[in-house]
């Protein structure tokens, strides 16, 4: 393994544990609804709680991962989701089990705030994004081949999902490592004065970015969420049938996003957003107007081989907005609030236009909407903030002159600076 994936997987485990929820949300939603005897609309509700206290704490955090410390934000996550998880597994009680999915959603939506800052200090962000999707991607096919053969009730998804974040608690210890970055006033690192904060850069790409993702997620999740009764209901299929489509679908996405982590930005980011995109949005319809096993598997196969792919260069388009990491968190906070809304989405589009009509007008929002983040992604595009080295002060000199071996293990401070154009401008 390398160094950079050594130093890489801890971000991955946290953004496992964080992502985790939201791919389960079919079966949480159906459980809840057959263990709990709450009808679809209600158990979409808890669902959709969920996802909105995850989106509520990647708000709250989106410029705070730095000033509390990823490792203690990370942890203070995984406890929550840890306690709020496992207490809704333990419980039959629906406002206990409410209670707890908020607070599970709460830590979900702190880790992956921590890990996507971290992803968007990487080198390489697109590459640990992808490793990231293909770690959720594999644990979340494996617990639907596993969670139909266990039994009946809402106590095995949520369980599950609490022994995720208890599991992924050893990699906290690498976060803050010795390694990390020293930095200038307002970069991780040296503080500088108090009350100091960079801007936020490119807002208008971002604000785009953003209101772009959340209806990007939405559309996607507005199917998935009634994916499950499509299925049952439309296709005629038996329930383990339809976790085994699940299972291979999202197999199939550990083939999508491992090709887009081996093509890297080869062809940038514009090319892959837009097409694929344009691709998901005729895997909607195929899947939403399925009315046998062949149609519904093909639908879901396919869509779900397109979905991560393009959501991993959507969040290295975000990391690449902000070095710091905020316009990360900002957008994968809009795409959980995406999330939140697509089963309450798709449950009143199906309920009034049918799942093949929910499907159509699900489609052309997505080529709607992929229009503005392929203009974002065009308009960005090799303009990544570049870290340059600064002069060490003089009193930092005098203590490490007699210690150049000390020295040389000290990271040099880095601090972004405009795009290459804006520098020659001020050298000029």
């Amino acid at each position: 393994m390398s160094s950079r994936l050594r130093a890489a997987w801890p971000l991955v485990a946290v953004f496992a544990v964080g992502y985790l929820a939201s791919y389960l949300l079919p079966t949480v939603v159906g459980r809840l609804s057959a263990g709990l005897g709450l009808t679809p609309a209600q158990a979409g509700l808890v669902g959709s709680g969920l996802l909105l206290a995850s989106s509520a704490a990647g708000f709250a955090l989106a410029s705070r991962v730095e000033r509390f410390g990823p490792r203690r934000l990370a942890r203070a996550g995984l406890v929550l989701a840890f306690a709020g998880y496992g207490a809704a597994a333990l419980t039959s009680a629906v406002p206990a089990v409410v209670a707890g999915v908020t607070v599970g959603g709460l830590g979900s939506g702190t880790a992956t705030a921590v890990a996507a800052a971290g992803i968007a200090a990487q080198r390489d962000p697109h590459r640990v994004s992808a490793l990231g999707l293909l770690s959720v991607s594999a644990a979340a096919g494996a617990l639907y081949l596993t969670i139909p053969r266990l039994g009946g009730g809402h106590t095995l998804p949520f369980a599950a999902l609490a022994t995720a974040a208890l599991a992924a608690w050893p990699a906290t210890r690498r976060l803050d490592c010795p390694g990390a970055r020293v930095s200038v006033p307002g970069v991780q690192g040296l503080p500088g004065p108090r009350g100091s904060r960079p801007p936020l850069p490119r807002r208008r790409s971002g604000m785009v970015l953003a209101a772009s993702m959340l209806c990007w997620a939405m559309a996607q999740n507005a199917l998935w969420g009634v994916s499950g009764r499509i299925g049952t209901t439309q296709a005629g299929l038996s329930e383990v049938t339809v976790g085994a489509v699940f299972a291979v679908a999202l197999g199939a996405g550990l083939c999508g996003v491992a090709a887009a982590g081996t093509v890297g930005a080869r062809f940038g980011r514009a090319v892959p957003i837009g097409a694929g995109t344009a691709l998901i949005a005729c895997c909607v319809v195929i899947s939403s107007s399925a009315h046998g096993l062949a149609a519904f598997a093909v639908g879901e196969v396919l869509w779900n081989t397109f979905y991560p792919a393009v959501l991993s260069y959507l969040i290295g388009l975000a990391a690449s907005l902000d070095s710091r990491g905020r316009w990360a968190v900002l957008v994968g906070s809009a795409s959980s609030l995406g999330v939140a809304c697509g089963p309450v989405a798709g449950s009143l589009l199906s309920e009034h236009s049918g799942y093949p009509g929910m499907g159509l007008v699900l489609a052309a929002a997505l080529l709607v909407v992929a229009v503005p983040m392929t203009a974002v992604a065009v308009h960005t595009s090799g303009r990544r903030p570049v870290a340059v080295p600064l002069p060490v002060p003089a009193a930092l000199r005098r203590r490490t002159a007699a210690a150049p071996a000390v020295l040389a293990e000290i990271p040099v401070p880095v601090v972004e600076t405009a795009p290459a154009s804006a520098a020659k401008v001020l050298a000029s």
